[in-house]
């Protein structure tokens, strides 16, 4: 039941907002033009590691709050996976306390710097806004403002840990330190529990730090987001690869009661064509796993990675794109998309696309790879393409490609970067006996309660989706911890 205390401050929130609200008029505010986020040069950022989105700065974060109208009915919230109160955050930046907008933020998301700069708000948050919905006019710019004022909280060194309730003393595992994992253990170690995250790389983040370059998403910001957690009481072990280091079964016999497994979707998929085994030709994966986190492209770690004069990647999503944009910082003359249907179809977000234009990316559509051809030595040194056209729409709802007979052409490559979907992490789902799967590998789950047929395991994230967005991972992890929180409240009731 909501105290005194807590209901003043609900309705003094209520009250500045209203005032707030109304100091602008509706169509004042609808007159407003969005801002644009400031960009590093192309020519400067494609030879380097440098953030391409450079953030807001304080007059534009304020002026593009300014537009928000603070819909009774905020369908913006609706289209957030994480249930963010937007209108709130935004009103706060309006106000000018950005350290308000921060704590705001930190009620429903534990990671707001990272999904300020990686979450597709175009086809969420943004896409509901009213703007959007209604107005057919560009939506306010949530996600530049959610990262505006998690990166002001960083900058002023005042960061806000959020107050955890005392240690009820219950133990939970969570498998993986990916989006999913860091969500559930925000949530769960707020309410009291006692979270330990296992993870099987050297460093915590998952595919934030191994899958996700430094000019989209520093390292940086990552490890502040982990911190936070750490200082919330969350415990890290990492070289931990729970099915192997160590079982479900010998943690359930540590005292864990509950588990979550965020593993992802780490197993590449490939083509299976005619020379795919060629030196020089490798998953996505492995290509931004020794750049990104491994750090391959810094001279004073030795990782090795290969390198190519006229690199081809295979694949139109975001990380095709990461891999192809990194070729290119990495000193690729010639950096190739090679997709095989059009620009109109390709999954990757639509500023990524751009981004990768302004860097001198070549896009060859409509074109698929069907054979592989290598040198002496055994390396890749061709590609042969087909061209495409487009028929019917497929499954998917896009128009399915169909190979134009005789168009086949060859095209000079000496490195191949294979990015056409990943498979569930195999681990975690064979190493623990009755679990119910998917024919495609991943954990069947109840979508509210996320929880397995294996009652102690819950799971979220690629595991579950087969790969998904940072932000859809995130909402995963936030029911999993409600529903984990629902499954050890009640079963320790029975207990006692």
């Amino acid at each position: 039941m909501e105290n005194m205390v807590e209901h003043l401050a609900r309705e003094r929130s209520m009250e500045w907002r209203e005032a707030l609200r109304k100091s602008i008029k509706a169509k004042d505010r609808t007159s407003l033009e969005r801002v644009a986020m400031p960009e590093a040069d192309p020519a400067e950022r494609a030879k380097s590691h440098v953030e391409v989105n450079q953030g807001l700065s304080v007059q534009m974060a304020v002026e593009e709050s300014r537009r928000c109208l603070d819909c009774p009915d905020p369908t913006c919230i609706q289209g957030c996976p994480v249930s963010i109160n937007i209108p709130k955050f935004i009103k706060y930046i309006e106000k000018k306390d950005f350290a308000g907008a921060a704590r705001s933020l930190k009620e429903t998301n534990a990671l707001p710097a990272v999904c300020g700069r990686v979450c597709p708000q175009e086809i969420q948050c943004e896409a509901s806004c009213f703007y959007t919905l209604k107005l057919k006019a560009p939506p306010v710019a949530i996600g530049h403002l959610e990262r505006f004022a998690a990166d002001w909280e960083r900058k002023s060194g005042k960061m806000f840990i959020p107050e955890v309730a005392p240690a009820n003393g219950i133990k939970v595992a969570v498998v993986g330190s990916g989006p999913s994992g860091l969500a559930v253990a925000g949530d769960l170690v707020r309410l009291g529990y006692a979270i330990t995250v296992f993870e099987a790389l050297h460093e915590p983040g998952g595919v934030l730090k191994y899958g996700i370059p430094e000019f989209r998403l520093p390292n940086e910001i990552v490890d502040v987001e982990i911190n936070n957690l750490k200082k919330m009481g969350v415990e890290f072990l990492t070289n931990f690869v729970v099915g192997k280091t160590a079982t479900i079964q010998e943690l359930k016999a540590e005292g864990y009661q509950a588990f979550f497994a965020g593993s992802g979707a780490g197993l590449p998929n490939f083509m299976h064509i005619p020379g795919e085994n060629a030196n020089g030709i490798m998953s996505s994966n492995e290509y931004l796993t020794r750049v990104n986190l491994m750090n391959a492209a810094h001279d004073d770690y030795d990782t090795p990675v290969l390198l190519g004069k006229n690199v081809a990647v295979i694949g139109g999503g975001n990380t095709a794109m990461d891999s192809v944009r990194t070729a290119k910082r990495l000193g690729a003359e010639r950096a190739m998309i090679i997709y095989r249907r059009t620009l109109a179809e390709m999954p990757a977000r639509n500023e990524e696309i751009k981004h990768a234009q302004e860097e001198g990316i070549e896009f060859l559509n409509l074109n698929n790879p069907v054979e592989y051809f290598a040198d002496k030595n055994g390396r890749v040194n061709r590609i042969r393409l087909q061209k495409m056209e487009l028929g019917e729409p497929d499954a998917s709802g896009r128009k399915k490609p169909i190979p134009i007979e005789g168009s086949e052409y060859e095209l000079e490559a000496d490195l191949v970067i294979v990015s056409v979907g990943v498979s569930p992490n195999p681990l975690i789902p064979q190493s623990i006996p009755g679990l119910k799967v998917s024919r495609w590998g991943t954990i069947v789950v109840d979508e509210k309660e996320m929880q397995s047929s294996v009652p102690e395991l819950f799971a979220g994230g690629d595991i579950v989706r087969g790969g998904a967005t940072v932000i859809l991972a995130m909402g995963d992890g936030r029911h999993a911890a409600a529903g984990i929180d629902r499954y050890l409240q009640k079963k320790n009731r029975s207990a006692s």
